[in-house]
């Protein structure tokens, strides 16, 4: 068992010592370089700090890269919509051009730091049309996503008003911090059809108010459990879930938050992959369009279902009133993080996350289980006497045990994290089934339709031996190319 002194728990606040992400690795494309830029924004640049507004941010960034890169090849269905882009554009200037605008309009803050990286970015790809052409191609990308999701409530502030009497959530000790992004459950989706769409069926454990939670014995076997090995001190935790804990939370301001944290984590799974730039334009854009939706799907739970349940700091401290005869109070007990975070339990939004990340990732790469080894930059974990990265022999591994960390951490109930990760894995399913799907080969025009002219423009490309007529990519224009034209054209694809 791991215990900390106040003292050590003070000082490992202090992030100055934490170095980016990306220091000293290895070269990377521009998605993941623009990637790292954005997780720099959300270090520095993170506004009110709460999930959400990252959550949309990555969102809107990598749709827009995507529906650049993808504008040029034009492989996968648009996000939106493809713009003009000539198949001559520098997929890389789409990129730089892409992410600098959208990032430019979410954080204003970053204006400077931004424009300089874009400056470097741009002075490594040489001079000509094909650089205009993409960057061309980024900026019109970029003002796309940027105009539609223009009003979609994230702006809208509401000051919500819980109820009254136990369980119903209030700002919790020691910092009491107001409700954060009440309005978020409300939010215009990126991917899904409707807010609700994956809210939890029933309520937590089954209950549908108030007074018949807390009268359960679930709900008494819940509270004792974190109450057990979510406390600080005297705490029944083993040193791997005191690290799993701390390994997850990046909750501190300063830190890449737990959107960043899934995106870090993206980035190792394609270097160890080997994807392409084409690749990790559409893996992140469906990652960053999954976790926006997630924020979404989180905080509809949270705010707009009938229980609007109180942290576990709260519901120990105050077990008196529960009218629970297997709960008993404990005025003095904290968790183990130093904060709690500012909005109601139910459901988790690390295990909406993570789960969401998870279902991508696998359907993105055919399986669940790929083996992936993974750091944190939280300050508490580095500071542990043992904090080593961690190793996952599965994606849902590692999405379940993000959701399991906050009963570790003391900030949530096994329930929050179980409904959290069924409403996340089937979000992030969902969204890599639906949107950014492979586009029809024998659409050769690319103007939606399949017909005759598709026909006659494949003929003409092929016949006169251009490369737009190489649809196997293998650098050559032969009778494979025809055979896939003539079976996607015939098959109705």
């Amino acid at each position: 068992m791991i215990r900390f002194s106040r003292a050590a728990l003070v000082a490992v606040g202090l992030l100055a010592c934490l170095a980016p992400a990306h220091a000293g690795s290895t070269p990377e494309d521009e998605v993941i370089h623009w990637n790292n830029v954005l997780l720099d924004r959300f270090r520095e640049d993170f506004g009110t700090g709460c999930p959400g507004p990252l959550a949309r941010s990555g969102a809107i960034v990598q749709a827009a890269v995507f529906e650049a890169v993808n504008s040029i090849d034009r492989d996968w269905e648009p996000y939106i919509d493809y713009v003009d882009a000539p198949i001559t554009a520098s997929k890389e200037a789409a990129v730089i051009a892409a992410a600098y605008r959208t990032m430019l309009a979410l954080f204003p803050n970053s204006t400077q730091e931004l424009t300089s990286e874009y400056i470097a970015r741009r002075s490594l790809i040489p001079s000509g049309p094909a650089k205009n052409q993409g960057t061309r191609v980024g900026n019109r990308a970029a003002a796309q996503i940027l105009l539609e999701r223009t009003g979609d409530g994230s702006e809208t502030p509401i000051a919500y008003q819980f109820l009254p009497g136990p369980g119903n959530y209030v700002p919790s000790p020691p910092s009491f911090n107001p409700e954060c992004n009440a309005e978020w459950g409300f939010v215009r989706p990126f991917a899904m059809e409707r807010t609700t769409q994956f809210r939890p069926t029933m309520g937590p454990c089954g209950f549908q108010t108030m007074d018949a939670l807390l009268a359960s014995p679930q709900y008494a076997e819940q509270v004792n459990e974190v109450k057990a090995i979510g406390r600080r001190f005297g705490s029944g935790r083993t040193e791997e879930q005191t690290q799993i804990a701390f390994f997850w939370a990046n909750d501190i301001n300063g830190t890449y938050k737990p959107p960043g944290h899934l995106f870090a984590i993206t980035q190792t799974v394609s270097r160890d992959q080997g994807l392409t730039l084409k690749e990790n334009a559409r893996l992140f854009a469906l990652v960053g369009l999954a976790m926006g939706d997630a924020a979404i799907v989180a905080w509809d739970a949270k705010y707009n279902t009938a229980i609007d349940l109180w942290r576990p700091v709260v519901a120990i401290r105050r077990a008196n009133a529960d009218n629970n005869p297997a709960t008993v109070q404990d005025k003095r007990w904290n968790p183990l993080n130093t904060f709690t975070p500012p909005f109601p339990a139910w459901i988790s939004g690390h295990a909406t996350f993570g789960a969401a990340h998870a279902a991508v990732m696998a359907e993105f790469f055919g399986t669940d289980d790929i083996t992936f080894t993974v750091d944190s930059e939280d300050p508490f974990y580095n500071a542990l006497p043992n904090h080593p990265p961690r190793t996952f022999t599965s994606f849902s591994q590692a999405g379940v045990e993000n959701g399991i960390s906050r009963i570790y951490l003391g900030v949530h109930y096994r329930m929050d994290a179980t409904d959290g990760n069924a409403a996340g894995f089937a979000l992030g399913r969902y969204v890599a089934r639906n949107v950014l799907a492979q586009r029809c080969m024998a659409d050769f025009n690319r103007d939606g339709l399949r017909d005759s002219a598709d026909v006659d423009m494949f003929y003409s490309a092929y016949s006169s031996n251009s490369m737009s007529a190489d649809l196997n990519e293998d650098a050559s224009v032969d009778m494979t190319d025809l055979d896939m034209f003539m079976n996607a054209y015939l098959a109705g694809c």
